[in-house]
């Protein structure tokens, strides 16, 4: 496994006994399935990091090593069914190094001047490895952020919630309005209907009653003539 891989493998199973450690001291029982990804990592890790020892890139895994040491102790009781990494092999003795010192090529600086950069066999320096207590307030605060974020969500989420069933509330008040007033245009349409029908029962009476109507307003109007001319 190429040594980025190595080390971004080793930088999740970090971040996963940080978070185990920060678990137990808020008094909460770490997930099984946590330790279970861990012990896989570090076999995964370890496996790598033997592989590269093995290939004569020792100092390229050097880190790594320390650190799968520190995530093993980090683990406690835990960590007792992990195999050990055997210690590193020695470095192959080298021939001796010549007495004169080998330099690199002058380099001109800004000034005119040259610098002599002398030559060295051993690898450079790696970097220092992030303090575990750092990284775990780092986390801690990366979870308090992301904590106040859901809180937010949440206060944003009970406001739709709250709008919502404000929204509903009238929806059934106007609901109720609306069969209101179906109902009453529903009675006029019965009243309606009852007049127009006593209309037309009038208007077949007036057809049909009416020569009777007017030979009765004629032999009134003949009596009362009759009786005029008689006085």
């Amino acid at each position: 496994m190429p040594a980025p891989r190595l080390s971004s493998l080793s930088t999740q199973t970090l971040t996963l006994v940080l978070e185990r450690q920060r678990l137990r001291t808020l008094g909460q029982t770490p997930p099984t399935s946590q330790l279970s990804q861990i012990e896989r990592n570090l076999a995964t890790l370890r496996s790598g990091i033997l592989a590269r020892e093995d290939a004569d890139q020792a100092a390229d895994v050097r880190p790594l090593r320390e650190q799968w040491e520190r995530m093993k102790r980090m683990l406690g009781s835990d960590g007792e069914s992990l195999e050990s990494l055997p210690p590193p092999s020695a470095p192959p003795v080298l021939s001796p190094i010549p007495t004169h010192p080998i330099s690199m090529p002058l380099l001109p600086l800004s000034g005119g001047d040259r610098v002599d950069v002398p030559y060295s066999d051993e690898p450079p320096p790696s970097p220092p490895m992030e303090d575990p207590a750092d990284m775990l307030q780092t986390q801690r605060q990366m979870m308090d952020d992301q904590d106040t974020h859901l809180d937010m969500l949440s206060q944003s989420i009970n406001r739709q919630r709250d709008i919502s069933e404000q929204m509903g509330s009238e929806l059934q008040v106007h609901h109720g309005l609306l069969e209101d007033l179906e109902e009453g245009l529903d009675r006029t349409a019965t009243r309606m209907s009852g007049a127009s029908r006593r209309l037309d029962r009038v208007a077949r009476g007036a057809r049909d009653n009416l020569s009777t109507v007017t030979i009765g307003a004629l032999i009134a109007i003949l009596l009362m003539l009759i009786i005029i001319f008689k006085t």
